[in-house]
Order: C-alpha cells, then structure tokens, then sequence
C-alpha cells in the first residue's frame, strides 16, 4: 500500500510546484501526491483514499470558502490519526496558536522550507514502511 500525501491549496500553481520538489520521490513510488483546491474537496479525498495510506494532510489557512483553520477539526473527525500541518503566508503568533490549538501538528510559512518538509514527509513514509 502506497503512502499518500494530501496537499490543500486553492493556487493552481502548488500542485505543479511540489510535483517538482518531490519529483524524485514520487517517480520512485515512495509515496504519493493528491491534490485538493478546497476544503470541501479536501474533506471528499480524506473521505474516499482508495487503496493508499493517508500519512499526512499539508493544508493552506488561507482559502476561499472553507479556509484551513476550518478544515482543520473536520479532518481531525475524519481522520484522527492523520497528522495535518499548516501552511501559511502569515506566520504570526495568533495563526499559529489558532492552528496548534485546532489540532495542528506544526505551521509552514510560506516560502516553505522544502528541505524541512522532505524530512517530515520523509519521517512520516518511514513509521508506515
């Protein structure tokens, strides 16, 4: 069973861009990539994973609709065992409570620091190997 990772983001550039830092990895099937520009799409891929293994949910605060503050309980009911970190342009110290509070596991500011994300994913696929 593969290992997957659900990124949530309403730019529709972010899918493009992680498809090219984790090129390698996902070439090589150590895990894989879903994509959700919503909360709501976000909620039916934790919903209906098929036959991989949701390891971690990376969802950005800011998004139109149901924003990733909102999300966020609604995919610790979902999916409790699932850790979620949260991205975020606006990394002050009221976003980030909020999240930590809500259920987060961690925040990423944006820019993200893909080498220290590479390690928390790379962590993650590991405890599920």
């Amino acid at each position: 069973m593969s290992s997957l990772i659900l990124v949530v983001d309403d730019e529709t550039d972010v899918e493009m861009f992680f498809r090219q830092q984790f090129r390698r990895e996902l070439r090589a099937g150590r895990f894989t990539m879903d994509f959700a520009q919503s909360g709501d799409s976000a909620l039916q891929h934790i919903n209906d994973t098929g036959g991989a293994s949701l390891v971690l949910i990376l969802s950005d605060i800011n998004m139109p609709g149901m924003s990733g503050l909102e999300l966020l309980p609604r995919a610790k009911t979902a999916r409790p065992d699932v850790p979620v970190i949260m991205i975020t342009a606006y990394g002050d110290d009221v976003t980030k409570r909020k999240a930590l509070e809500g259920g987060a596991e961690g925040l990423l500011t944006k820019p993200i620091d893909f080498v220290a994300l590479r390690s928390e994913i790379d962590s993650r696929v590991a405890r599920t190997a």
